[in-house]
């Protein structure tokens, strides 16, 4: 993947590898069996192994080691040193062909890692559109996140956690496996979830417990009041009511026809494997 030109002397110089209006640096270690995009970026001492599939406008930074099956859609930007789609930190784990999927335009900060499926997890980690995944994160296999998510620094989502749209979780907030992040619920510094935090809940501390909705993140999204009130009445059963989660859940059905926000809480509560976080 290097051009090499006679320099005056004797001595080669390496000129960058174009594709298309892509750059490959001449010190990147490109596999034949990878497919790159047009316009695709590829910095220093990168390495892109087989059987990755990089699409148009993607820019790789340097040091960055891809490893397949790994497919990556347009316009991503990967930081320098992240690792994306190396085997599974599993036991079970024997070798097995899996993958790691990822959307468009996503940004993946220095030392990122994020591992490929297992065999008997689904097969694969899935990563959507336009997240932000700062650095130090580490998202394990199986894990499946939405979009627009934001992961601040050193997050870590265990095997087979998954992210609802427009989550946050901030610096060091540490997600067990299985558990479940609704959609724009917001996970607070340091803090450690081992059961599943509904949608637009707020929770913090060191093991994490619930404080309320995540209401400035929804009017930034461009919720009005009469959606964000539907969602603390129905916070407000749910955490501050006192009553059984039964009794909670009948109470929400009764407002679910009016509001598909309180819609999408039931059908997350319902959905819960691992139990909710109250």
């Amino acid at each position: 993947m290097r051009c090499a030109r006679q320099r005056p002397g004797g001595r080669q110089r390496r000129d960058p590898v174009r594709r298309g209006q892509g750059v490959i640096h001449p010190t990147a270690l490109v596999d034949p069996g990878a497919r790159l995009g047009d316009g695709v970026q590829v910095g220093p001492y990168a390495i892109i192994g087989a059987d990755v599939e990089i699409g148009d406008g993607c820019r790789i930074g340097p040091h960055v080691v891809i490893t397949g099956p790994t497919r990556l859609g347009r316009d991503n930007v990967v930081h320098a040193h992240a690792t994306l789609g190396n085997d599974p930190q599993d036991k079970k784990f024997a070798g097995e062909r899996t993958e790691l999927v990822v959307g468009d335009g996503n940004t993946f900060f220095e030392f990122t890692t994020i591992s490929r499926g297992t065999g008997d997890g689904g097969g694969a980690t899935r990563i959507g559109n336009h997240n932000w995944i700062m650095a130090y994160v580490h998202i394990a296999h199986d894990c499946i996140v939405g979009d627009h998510c934001i992961l601040a620094n050193n997050a870590t989502l265990a095997g087979h956690a998954e992210l609802g749209d427009w989550a946050i979780l901030g610096g060091f907030a540490g997600i067990h496996q299985f558990c479940k992040i609704g959609a724009h619920a917001f996970v607070g510094m340091g803090s450690l979830v081992n059961a599943d935090v509904p949608p637009f809940v707020m929770v913090a501390d060191k093991y994490a417990a619930p404080r309320g909705i995540n209401s400035e993140g929804l009017k930034r999204r461009g919720f009005d009041a009469t959606r964000i009130a539907a969602i603390k009445r129905a916070y407000r059963a749910l955490y501050l009511s006192g009553k059984p989660l039964a009794e909670v859940r009948e109470q929400l059905a009764t407002g679910a026809d009016e509001s598909q926000d309180v819609r999408l809480m039931l059908d997350f509560i319902e959905h819960s494997a691992r139990g909710l976080l109250r």
